[in-house]
């Protein structure tokens, strides 16, 4: 692999803890959800913050389709909301799943689902999870 870019990232006290980048753009402290037995503080979680980083990463993956097949989308208009769950599987162990819902502005279905689907194909973040945790892939429509 040819690395473009390296981040370093930090995280001292586990999930109730901190995490910070190393050159400082990120710089957050963590909550437990009480969903899970926290204190549901004002913290982030891992999940959210998976979440907002494959949300960002697919996006661009659909970008970089749309102008690979000369499609012409508003890339300022794409959105992609992820929805990260845990759980735990029949053996006790913790689970991942993500659902991605995808909205692109001025296409048709066909084209939107084409453009959805090859970008799951190439986002590195969908490669690194691939056949590791269900991701449920959704095209938004304008109603």
């Amino acid at each position: 692999m040819k690395t473009l870019y390296k981040a370093t990232s930090i995280a001292k006290g586990a999930r109730k803890g901190h995490v910070k980048t190393e050159d400082g753009p990120i710089d957050l402290n963590l909550s437990v959800p009480k969903s899970m037995g926290g204190d549901g503080g004002d913290g982030a979680n891992p999940e959210q913050l998976f979440g907002c980083a494959y949300a960002a990463c697919f996006g661009s993956a659909i970008e970089a389709i749309a102008e690979k097949k000369k499609i012409d989308v508003n890339t300022e208009e794409i959105s992609v909301t992820a929805t990260i769950g845990i759980g735990t599987t029949e053996k006790g162990n913790l689970q991942l799943d993500a659902t991605l819902d995808c909205y692109i502005p001025g296409v048709d279905v066909k084209t939107g689902e084409d453009l959805v689907n090859k970008a799951h194909e190439i986002c590195p973040f969908s490669r690194a999870t691939r056949d590791n945790i269900t991701v449920n892939l959704n095209l938004m429509l304008d109603e």
